[in-house]
């Protein structure tokens, strides 16, 4: 039985991660399509975010959604930062990776407590 829950737990973890990665594909999609309004672009925008939502939700299933929602936001918004310090050329101050490794640590203590 614990071992069936463990799966079921990993199952939604697996789909807050995939629902993170599309986050981030739609965060990339809406600099991109902010920059120039493309068919591609707006299939990142609004695709990314669109099927981030599906998975979060679909995690709900299986995790609670407070921990689900806290650590998908977390992981996004860190991946969020993280491309656009490296390939937007956004600032890489030092209160921002201090504040990023915050989010970091609260993401994975959220994930390790559940």
């Amino acid at each position: 039985m614990a071992q069936q829950k463990r799966g079921l737990n990993s199952m939604g973890w697996l789909f807050v991660m995939i629902a993170a990665v599309l986050e981030l594909v739609g965060v990339i999609g809406l600099k991109k399509f902010s920059e120039k309004k493309s068919p591609l672009n707006t299939l990142m925008f609004f695709g990314g975010f669109g099927g981030s939502f599906v998975f979060l939700y679909t995690s709900f299933n299986y995790l609670q959604v407070s921990v689900a929602y806290a650590v998908w936001i977390g992981i996004g918004t860190a991946a969020a930062v993280l491309v656009n310090m490296i390939f937007f050329n956004e600032s890489k101050s030092i209160g921002r990776i201090v504040s990023l490794i915050v989010i970091i640590i609260g993401v994975v203590g959220l994930k390790a407590v559940s």
